[in-house]
């Protein structure tokens, strides 16, 4: 799954980035020196696997992953090619969610592109090119289908569904914001929309405000993601900068120091992921313990896909164990002794923190 960082020029995405993925993405306080996407593969925080390894004594720990990619700055008139407008729109396309940062600080050294400081006038400034691509993208569907009406009245819905995007759109809102049936959802699905991908906002503080009450701009932020149905998440990209270079020890002392429990990266990795309404499930043994990757809802057959097309090709049965009752009862001999090791079919739909071992036939 792959999450664009999105943001105005110098307002901390490329920091961001860095401290996410510790893959040094050129850093300079002008615009556009991210010009090509830099991709990070990320690990999902998971706790659960390092209880995992000690039970099972296990060779090797791979936990779940996702994808954020650095976009490069966006200026007005992106959706005209203005700027590197063209490359920054695909670049946002192939991507599944979207993380916008936004500067909520003061600094006289760090320029603004547009000359002061105003997070509400960014966020609408990226979020109004992405409305205009949207909705060029929007009407030519509904021409489309107005033509192919004529010969096929199925295509009356398709047209009438977009209509009800463009109308939004031409208001300045998000696809997102649509109330669309779920055969509604299908029909607009394959006009990869823009402002139909999940937002997450990153409200980026100053260090001097780390532990203290929000600020007027993050407070701007949280009420204006609230009106959208997003979610905001503050946090210091300077200071987040300094903590992914940090290990173990010297990191839980630097955060213990600052008066957070854990750092502000990995609150973003943890709601990115559900943000794209994703989940884990588990599979442990001396070899490796391992977090998969599933969305909420899959069943059994297309988890066991997940690890290898055999599995679900052949699929009979998941043994499942939760993760709770095998760290409650300190092994699988225990627990299968209490009869809390479970045998699934087919229709059994994956839960957070399943402990599974698929049964197959190829």
């Amino acid at each position: 799954m792959k999450i664009g960082i999105v943001g105005l020029p110098n307002v901390g995405k490329s920091t961001l980035f860095n401290s996410i993925t510790n893959a040094g993405a050129e850093c300079a306080n002008y615009p556009f020196c991210t010009i090509e996407p830099n991709v990070g593969v990320v690990p999902v925080p998971d706790e659960r696997l390092d209880v995992l390894e000690k039970m099972y004594e296990a060779d090797k720990k791979t936990h779940a992953i996702i994808e954020f990619v650095d976009i490069a700055g966006l200026v007005k008139g992106a959706s005209k090619g203005e700027g590197l407008g063209n490359k920054f729109l695909s670049h946002i396309r192939e991507t599944d969610s979207i993380l916008e940062v936004v500067r909520c600080f003061d600094d006289s050294n760090i320029v603004h592109v547009d000359g002061s400081v105003d997070p509400i006038r960014d966020i609408e400034t990226i979020n109004l090119e992405l409305v205009l691509a949207d909705l060029e993208t929007v009407n030519k569907r509904i021409e489309r289908a107005a033509k192919l009406a004529k010969g096929d009245k199925k295509y009356l819905v398709e047209e009438e569904t977009f209509k009800k995007v463009r109308d939004a759109l031409e208001g300045g809102k998000p696809a997102r914001t649509v109330s669309l049936s779920d055969e509604e959802e299908e029909l607009i699905k394959d006009a990869f929309l823009l402002t139909k991908k999940p937002i997450l906002y990153v409200a980026n503080i100053s260090e001097n405000d780390i532990g203290k009450e929000e600020n007027e701009y993050v407070k701007k932020v949280k009420a204006y993601a609230k009106n959208e149905n997003a979610e905001t998440i503050t946090l210091c990209v300077k200071i987040e900068e300094e903590l992914s270079a940090l290990d173990g020890e010297d990191k839980k002392e630097m955060l213990e120091a600052l008066g957070l429990e854990e750092s502000g990266l990995d609150k973003v990795i943890r709601k990115s992921y559900e943000l794209l309404g994703l989940m884990s499930f588990l599979t442990a043994g001396k070899k490796e313990v391992r977090a998969w990757t599933i969305k909420k809802g899959t069943k059994a057959p297309q988890a066991a896909g997940k690890i290898h097309s055999d599995f679900e090709r052949g699929f009979i049965k998941a043994e499942i164990v939760s993760y709770n009752d095998l760290v409650k009862n300190g092994s699988y001999q225990k627990v299968k002794e209490l009869g809390l090791v479970r045998l699934e079919g087919k229709d059994y739909v994956m839960q957070e923190g399943d402990i599974v071992e698929f049964k197959f036939n190829v």
